[in-house]
This record gives structure tokens, C-alpha cells and sequence, in this order.
């Protein structure tokens, strides 16, 4: 059979969003959005239904969050989106964007409303300010019940087996505290009597909502009940020596029930070597990494918890110095004459707990004239110790040592010597080595950053950084220390490209201005071009390729080379300043793979264009209305359509090879006859002798007078389902009787008159979407009172198959939704038109009146006698007010089977089951 084409514009995507996972009601809000009700824990499964051509691409998305691949089992790229065992915190609203690149993506919603109802929460409180003490007669006590929910839980309290009724039992209060937003409830004993010292439940319930079971807790309330109390082994804060265990206990010293203890670290969890022994924790071979605040909580849910901390403290041994001239008189050397400061600090946690003793020439120094001690000098970083020398005499020139000790603490002591000489101590001298201003590394490459101190006694450690703000150095911190001035960079990247300050320490050794120098980081790495790569699809004519060189590190370039199927094309050199750019003139013989390799000093990239006088593929067209034809003999036909993507960029298409896998059948030719086919044209082949109800792969690609194009493949499979939403400007086969008194007409919120009355006809079609078509009949003028619009389906040919055993009749489904909102509506009947010697008509269902604002569903069977079709007939009420519409009509093989969701649908519609 020979292609049928037809006018078809790209049309844009269109999008619908239903569900098939475990659903415990779907329902529609007042704010026109579809809400979907899931238990936590089950499976949500999400199904966009998309239309458009060329095929809609789709994509999840999720507001507060996204669609994450982490929860899911499927992409969010495709059509159906699955999350087994979803958590409350993945509820909220989904979004389905498909888009074609046509006009404006279609974006459609869906709320997850995720229900739940966890285990409650009982705690016993004696005042409001929970006064510790004994539980006894004649005092208050409130119970107080808290769970998380959704939707909110309703309580109920138990003395034993028996229900509490405030009403009932004037010794009890039953409240919901301020603020609480239904999630609590406190029972309040009044002047507790013998009778109140009892098993006390609470039972929480979401009213068995998506089959959630009641939950419940039990105290029992005795006059012994306490709240907890402990006491911690050890003080407040506990130093400790790197590499020792240490034992933290929390003893409970009171409670009753017996608490529970729980530790707990602040900041961050314990480390990963805490041990928890009952009460007690243990920190093996601590570091200084696992100071920090430790917590013993004891909570037995009567009052507050009792809580207790202890700092941990770990010693550090980092000492450094520093040699500060005179300040006041801005020098930088050591003069006679003139006052100096020796400093010393240790990075120990605490400070006070570290003892500084200083030395001169291994004498102990002590306070003098001359030489003045300070245990914390306040210029400097807390905890530094100082020596100033006064008015600095020859005598003073000597060597200087700084100890420290921790007292109680196996840390060895730590000690710094320092020679005070006029030739000992000089300012550093920072320099660059030549040629190393500016470092030259591949991408990927090892480079080596330089900067040495050439002079000055003693030499500090070299500090790097970045000189553009905000940057950090390649490990990540914003300053590196380097004891030899050498910075080493592995694995070197672009983005590391710039300049690096190196600075002078301002410890371990003088304490003056800091000395500081650039080195520049020049990344190379080869040309970036595009494109990367590029499909040309050419008549046979000139054609040119271009290669545009982006970026370049070097920019100067080295060479430039043509290459066809992996051979050297021989040309003249080009020009290296000029974009890389190749012409000829494409024949049969000089299709395929070309490349341009341009080369700098760092390196080669590439170019590559597919050149070919092949057509580009077909692209198959989706939403074909009622493609399936039911045959004599057990057959159906499919009728496939597709349009061709950009005809004209190759050669003449002069026909089709059609493909299709199953049982063997034979590919075909499909001859155009001299048509060509043009861009967003829709073409047609009607496959016949398919096997119901069997499914088939078929593969389709265009031919040229040289070539034939790409094979593109889908599976088409025969279905016993079709719904006609009216999307299509054909109306899926039905067609106007001739007969009637006027038409149905094709409509959509955009496409409705702005002058129409609200109190008539739907405002969208059933699926709430603005883009969405329905059938409807106009009762305004020049209709009057009774004038009849027939719309009449395809013929549906049931000669050749059977019905269920003992029945000569096949059953068929019928359903639609139809609207009839307005004081002045008619009637609507539907027909059962059986062909045969004469045709009859037969009304198989009919309503009248106004039926309210909604769109309404109806579905009833039917079993012909042979080829039937269905018709809808409107008839038109006393008055304008009268519009009649239908829509999302099925007409299929079987009984109508059952549904589990309500048959009527708001504005937005349901989604129901078949």
C-alpha cells in the first residue's frame, strides 16, 4: 500500500500524570490539583502521558527537593517514575516536564500526600515545672502523649482496660497544650488518689486511613515513680595526653523506672573507636580530633531528662617563637641599645595548664631590671609567654631557651633554642629563583612552585596562597606552610592556572614586616574546538567544514592537519591564524568520517564531521487516534505515521524500507511516486495480516536514489483499549451524521468563546489541562428547543471473532465522560447502530437535566450482532443554557470491568482504571 501524506505542523508536548502504584485514595482538591494519598513505606509508582511530535523527552522533578536517583528505582528521565518504599519526607508535589523542543514544555503536577503513624511518646511530669520529687497522694500529675502523624492522630486514654471519660471521672483533665498543633495530648490526675496509681495507656489512631493499625503505649504510675538523676566519674573537664584512654561513667543515682543512659558528642557523633558499655564510655588512643564536649543524657519518661557533660581536652606539643625588635623605633635588626622580645607559644589546649620556663646561656632566667618575664603576654596570641630584654646590653648577647612543660602529663617537655647575636640574627631575604616567575606545566602534569629565603638568620617557614580573593589552594585550605619554600602541585588543572603569593612565616624567626613574592601557574593544555563532533548531511554539492579553535594555552598554533576516513588529505598549509576550515565537493565516493587535528605546544584536538549524502532518520509520529483495525480471520491492521526530519538537507527521498520482525514477514519498499516528502508532513502505511494479539518490532528508513537512510524501530502491539480524548483534528474516526439538526463542535479552554456563559459547558476537558480537547453542542442561537447534533463513531467490524464459550455474541465496553451543567439542559442519548440489511438504532443509555458542575463517567456493555457503530446524540433544552459535552470515549472488546475509584470526576478529573 502507498504512503498517505497529510498535513501535520510539529506539534508541542502535552503531558498527563496518573498513577498505578499502591494508592490509598487519589482526589481532587478545591485549588484544581490532582492530590495522591500513599502509605509510608509503600511503593509510589507515577506515569507521565505524554503526546506530541516529535516524541516528548520527560523529566521528574520534585518542589522542596528533588526527584533524587538516591530514592528511586528508575531514571527521572523516564516516563514512569518509581519509588519503592517512599518516606515521609519524599512526599510533597511531583512535576512531569516533557518537552520536544516545540513551542512551550508541557509541565503537569501531582501532590504525594505520604501518610504515617509512629510508635507515641509517654512522659510523666508531676508540675508543669516538673518540681523533682516522690510521687504521692494529693498531688497533680500530668501524663502527656506525643506522636508524629499524618493525618493528625486521635488519642484516647486507658486506666487499665477501661476508658477515661472526663465527662465521666471528675479527678481527670483531658487537654491539648497550646502550640502543639494536635500532636499531643496530656491527661492531668487531679489530687492523686489510690485508684490513680495504675497501668496507663495511650492509643493513638489515624482511623485505619491507607490500613495504618492503632498504635499504643504503657506506664505504669506508682508512688514510687521518680525522674532520673546521675553523676558523672569525672570533673568538668578532663586534659589528657595524646594516644590515652580515657573511661567516662555516668552513674544513675536515682529513677524509677530504671533509666536508660545515651551519650552523646558535641559537635559531631562520638568517634568511630567510642565503645559504649552500659553507663560507661571508652575513648581508646585518643587524638586531638576527639576532643570535645561529651554528653550523658538518662531518660526514663518521667519529668525531664537528667543530662551531665565533660570536655575533653587533648594536648597538643606545636612550639614555635618569634623575635621582635623594637617596635617603637620600627627596626628590623638587632642594635645595642635598643629593646628586644623573645616569644614563645605552644598550640595546647588549655593554655593554663602549660608551664614556660626560660633560660639564658642554660641559666634560669628571673625577673631583673633588664630582663622581664611574662607569663601571657598581651601582644601576642593568648598563651604566649615572653621575654623582653630592656635597653639591650653586649652582656644580653647570648642563647636563650624557651621550655615547656604540662604538669601531671606524659608529654615530654618541649624546648627552643634561640642565639641572640649581632651575626645571628638578620631580616630573610625572599627571592624567586630565575626563570621561575613564571611556571610552565601540561594539564595533568607535576609543577613546582619556588621561593627561598637567600638570606637573614633565623629562616621562617614559606606561607602559600592565592592572590585572587575567595580562592582556596589546590588541597583545599586557604594557606599552605612549606619548610623549604617548595610548593608541589600533582595533577595539575586549568582551574589551578594563576598566580601564587609566597609570604615569610611570621614565626620561627624574626617578627617583622613579612616578605613576600608572586609566582605565576601557567596551565597548558591543547586546543578546544568545536564542534567535538558534527553529523553534515549534504546533497551532493560544495560543502564546507569548519573548525573554530575556542581556547588555546599556548594560543600559537603548530599545525593544522585534514584527515578522511583516518587518511592524510594533502592540501597546501594553511593558514594558523585563520579558522581551520576545509572545502570540497561531496560525491558518492568521498562520504564519511573527516577530521581536523590542530596542534599546540601542549598537545592535539580534533574536529570530527560525519559528512554523508544520507538521509536523516524518519521520526515516528505516537498519537495516531485508533490506529488498531480489527480483520476477518483473527487479523488487525496498524496504521503507522511518521514525518521525516529535515527532507531537504540530503538527497531526494524517493521512497521508504519497511521492516517487520515477527513470524518471519518480509521487509517491504514503500514507493513514493515522485512525492517527496516535506518537513512536518505526516506520512501513513497501514500494516496488514498482523496476529492478534500478538506484538511487532517494526524498523523504517528512507531511500535515496545512492543510499538508504537510518533504520529508527518501535514495537506496535495490538490493543484492545483506546481512548479518544478528541486531540487530534480528526477526531480518531468519528464523523458528523448528516441527518442531524447541527454539529458537535471541537473545543478547548484556549479555543472557547470569551463571551460564553459560565453557567454552561465544562471549562477544560476532563483532564483539567487548558491544551485539552472535547466534543460539546452549542445551545445558543440559532438552535432552538429539541434540534438534535449525532456524532458517530468508526465502524467496528465483529463478524470475525468469537464470543466467550456458549455465546455467539462478543461483549463490548462503552464508556465516556460527558458534562451537562446548566438550568436549561436537554438530553443526551447514546445509540447502538447495528449494520445490517437495515440498520437500526437503539438508545443504550440516556440522562437528562442538569447533572451539576462536574464531569461525569458512564460505562455500560453491550454485545452486537455484528458491525456496529456508537452514536451520541444531544439534544438541545428550552434555552441557551444547555451545553452538552463528552469526552474520553472507549469503546472496547470484554465487560466493563470494575473500578475502585468514584465514577464521577472533578475539573481536574480522576484517573480510572479499565
Amino acid at each position: 500500500m502507498d504512503p498517505v501524506l497529510g498535513s501535520l505542523t510539529l506539534s508541542p508536548a502535552n503531558a498527563q500524570i496518573v498513577h498505578s502504584g499502591a494508592a490509598c485514595n487519589v482526589k481532587d482538591d478545591n485549588i484544581s490539583e490532582r492530590i495522591y494519598t500513599i502509605k509510608e513505606g509503600d511503593t509510589l509508582v507515577l506515569q507521565c502521558i505524554v503526546k506530541g511530535h516529535p516524541r516528548p523527552q520527560v523529566r521528574w522533578t520534585k518542589t522542596a527537593g528533588s526527584a533524587s536517583e538516591k530514592f528511586q528505582e528508575t531514571s527521572i528521565y523516564n516516563e514512569t517514575l518509581r519509588i519503592k518504599g517512599i518516606l515521609r519526607v519524599q512526599g510533597g508535589r511531583y512535576y512531569c516536564k516533557a518537552d520536544n523542543g516545540v513551542g512551550v514544555a508541557a509541565i503537569k503536577s501531582i501532590r504525594v500526600d505520604v501518610q504515617y503513624l509512629d510508635t507515641p511518646v509517654l512522659t510523666v511530669h508531676q508540675t508543669i515545672s516538673d518540681v523533682r520529687g516522690n510521687y504521692y497522694l494529693e498531688k497533680t500529675v500530668f501524663l502527656r502523649c506525643t506522636v508524629n502523624s499524618n493525618p493528625p492522630a486521635r488519642f484516647i486514654w486507658k486506666r487499665g482496660n477501661m476508658l477515661i471519660e472526663q465527662s465521666k471521672d471528675n479527678g481527670v483533665d483531658i487537654y491539648e497544650p497550646l502550640y502543639t498543633q494536635g500532636e499531643t495530648k496530656v491527661l492531668k490526675l487531679k489530687n492523686l488518689r489510690p485508684k490513680d496509681f495504675a497501668d496507663y495507656i495511650c492509643q493513638v489512631s489515624v482511623r485505619n486511613v491507607c490500613n495504618i493499625e492503632d498504635k499504643s503505649v504503657t506506664f505504669r504510675l506508682t508512688n514510687a515513680t521518680t525522674p532520673p538523676m546521675i553523676r558523672l566519674s569525672v570533673n568538668d573537664t578532663v586534659v589528657v595526653d595524646p594516644g590515652q584512654d580515657v573511661l567516662l561513667t555516668c552513674e544513675v543515682t536515682a529513677g524509677f523506672p530504671f533509666p536508660t543512659v545515651i551519650w552523646s558528642r558535641n559537635p559531631g557523633p562520638l568517634p568511630l573507636s567510642a565503645q559504649v558499655r552500659g553507663a560507661t564510655l571508652i575513648l581508646r588512643a585518643v587524638t586531638p580530633a576527639d576532643a570535645g564536649f561529651y554528653n550523658c543524657s538518662a531518660v526514663n519518661n518521667v519529668g525531664n531528662p537528667a543530662r551531665k557533660n565533660a570536655n575533653l581536652v587533648v594536648r597538643s606539643n606545636n612550639l614555635t617563637f618569634q623575635i621582635t625588635p623594637d617596635s617603637n623605633k620600627d627596626s628590623e635588626t638587632i642594635q645595642m641599645g635598643r629593646d628586644l622580645k623573645l616569644s614563645c607559644h605552644v598550640d595546647a589546649i588549655p593554655q593554663d595548664k602549660v608551664n614556660y620556663t626560660w633560660y639564658k646561656n642554660g641559666a634560669p632566667v628571673f625577673n631583673s631590671v633588664s630582663l622581664i618575664l611574662l607569663r601571657s603576654d598581651p601582644e601576642m596570641a593568648p598563651g604566649t609567654s615572653s621575654l623582653e630584654i630592656v635597653d639591650m646590653k653586649f652582656r644580653d648577647l647570648a642563647t636563650y631557651s624557651c621550655v615547656a612543660n604540662f604538669p601531671g602529663s606524659t608529654v615530654p617537655e618541649l624546648r627552643v633554642d634561640v642565639n641572640i647575636s649581632q651575626n645571628s640574627v638578620s631580616p630573610p631575604v625572599l627571592s624567586v629563583p630565575s626563570g621561575g616567575q613564571v611556571v610552565n606545566v601540561r594539564e595533568g602534569g607535576i609543577a613546582e612552585l619556588v621561593c627561598l629565603i637567600v638570606d637573614g638568620k633565623p629562616r621562617p617557614p614559606i606561607l602559600w596562597s592565592r592572590t585572587e580573593k575567595d580562592l582556596l589552594m589546590p588541597s583545599g585550605r586557604p594557606v599552605e606552610e612549606t619548610a623549604d619554600g617548595r610548593l608541589r602541585l600533582k595533577n595539575v588543572s586549568r582551574d589551578m592556572m594563576g598566580a601564587y603569593r609566597c609570604q615569610t612565616a611570621p614565626y620561627n624567626g624574626l617578627n617583622i614586616k613579612r616578605r613576600e613574592a608572586q609566582v605565576q601557574l601557567n596551565v597548558q593544555y591543547p586546543p578546544i574546538l568545536d564542534p567535538v563532533f558534527q553529523d553534515v548531511r549534504s546533497r551532493y554539492q560544495m560543502v564546507t567544514l569548519r573548525c573554530t579553535v575556542l581556547r588555546s594555552n599556548p594560543p600559537r598554533l603548530t599545525d593544522i592537519r585534514w584527515y578522511r576516513n583516518g587518511d592524510f588529505i594533502r592540501m597546501p598549509m594553511p593558514d594558523l591564524k585563520e579558522t581551520p576550515e576545509f572545502k570540497f565537493k561531496l560525491e558518492p565516493n568521498n562520504n564519511g568520517s573527516y577530521e581536523c587535528r590542530v596542534t599546540n605546544p601542549a598537545g592535539t584536538s580534533t574536529c570530527t564531521f560525519n559528512v554523508t549524502a544520507q538521509p536523516y532518520n524518519a521520526e515516528f509520529y505516537f498519537d495516531t487516534p485508533n490506529p488498531v483495525r480489527i480483520l476477518k480471520g483473527n487479523n488487525y491492521s496498524y496504521n503507522l505515521q511518521w514525518t521525516q526530519r529535515d527532507p531537504e538537507a540530503a538527497d531526494r527521498i524517493i521512497g521508504y524500507w519497511i521492516n517487520v520482525r515477527k513470524v518471519n514477514l518480509q521487509s517491504k519498499h514503500i514507493n513514493l511516486k515522485g512525492r517527496e516528502p516535506e518537513k512536518g508532513v505526516l506520512l501513513s502505511h497501514t500494516i496488514s495480516d498482523l496476529r492478534i494479539p500478538l506484538s511487532y518490532e517494526v524498523r523504517l528508513a528512507p531511500i535515496t536514489t545512492y543510499s538508504t537512510g537510518d533504520y529508527i524501530s518501535r514495537i506496535i502491539q495490538y490493543s484492545e483499549h483506546h481512548v479518544c480524548g478528541f486531540e487530534d483534528e480528526r477526531i480518531c474516526g468519528f464523523s458528523q451524521d448528516r441527518s442531524d439538526d447541527f454539529d458537535w463542535t471541537r473545543q478547548n479552554h484556549q479555543t472557547q468563546n470569551p463571551k460564553r456563559s459560565s453557567n454552561t459547558g465544562p471549562d477544560t476537558d476532563r483532564s483539567g489541562t487548558k491544551e485539552g480537547y472535547y466534543m460539546y453542542i452549542e445551545a445558543s442561537q440559532p438552535r432552538v428547543q429539541g434540534d438534535k447534533a449525532r456524532l458517530l463513531s468508526p465502524l467496528f467490524n465483529v463478524t470475525s471473532v468469537r464470543g466467550p464459550k456458549g455465546s455467539g455474541r462478543v461483549p463490548y465496553c462503552v464508556s465516556f465522560y460527558n458534562h451537562m451543567k446548566g438550568k436549561h439542559i436537554g438530553t443526551l442519548n447514546v445509540l447502538l447502530r447495528v449494520r445490517s440489511i437495515a440498520s437500526v438504532d437503539s438508545v443504550i443509555w440516556t440522562k437528562s437535566g442538569h447533572q451539576g458542575p462536574d464531569w461525569k463517567k458512564a460505562c455500560f456493555d453491550i454485545s452486537p450482532s455484528g458491525p456496529f457503530q456508537i452514536i451520541f446524540e444531544g439534544i438541545r433544552g428550552p434555552n441557551f443554557e444547555g451545553d452538552i459535552a463528552i469526552d474520553d470515549v472507549s469503546i472496547t472488546i470484554g465487560k466493563c470491568k470494575q473500578e475502585n475509584t468514584v465514577a464521577s470526576a472533578g475539573k481536574t478529573g480522576k484517573i480510572d482504571y479499565f
